[in-house]
């Protein structure tokens, strides 16, 4: 019973982590194709939201359910599957915090040009790209973390 639990819990939180970050890239890259800032600032403030209420929680409580149910399951933490995993979820993260402060920035700086009246700077477009740049890599590690999950791989 407290083996199916956790594993739901960490199945939902891995669901989280991927539909959130699914979701915050796509409404990012069409807010941002419109090229308006009052429509940038409006939707930045929702991704910065959204990215506070689910994907920070989530990546709090998935290494502690992943945790619990590895020791649930007698699996060792730090080699294997599992251990690619925690590498894994660590590269997610050295990505996933600078994203985080990016979109802060990009939001603000959106903000700003609508205060001002004017477009949005060279700042914001050069900040855009790294935007996107350091998300495709974390995203590719979420993905091959619920491959690992799926999988558990003999390594």
């Amino acid at each position: 019973m407290t083996y199916d639990i956790l594993r739901f819990l960490h199945v939902i939180g891995a669901t989280v982590l991927l539909g959130t970050g699914a979701g915050i890239a796509f409404f990012m890259v069409i807010s941002n194709r419109s090229g308006d800032p009052r429509s940038i600032a409006h939707v930045g403030g929702i991704v910065v939201l959204a990215d506070t209420v689910f994907t920070a929680t989530a990546a709090i409580f998935q290494p502690v359910t992943g945790y619990l149910l590895a020791r649930e399951a007698g699996w060792p933490v730090l080699s294997g599957w599992v251990g690619l995993s925690l590498a894994l979820y660590i590269f997610v993260g050295a990505f996933w915090l600078p994203v985080v402060w990016m979109q802060i920035r990009l939001r603000n700086i959106a903000r700003q040009a609508v205060v001002e009246g004017k477009p949005l700077p060279s700042a914001y477009h050069r900040l855009y790209r790294w935007w996107v740049a350091f998300g495709f890599p974390a995203f590719a590690a979420v993905l091959a973390i619920i491959w690992l999950m799926l999988t558990k791989p003999s390594i």
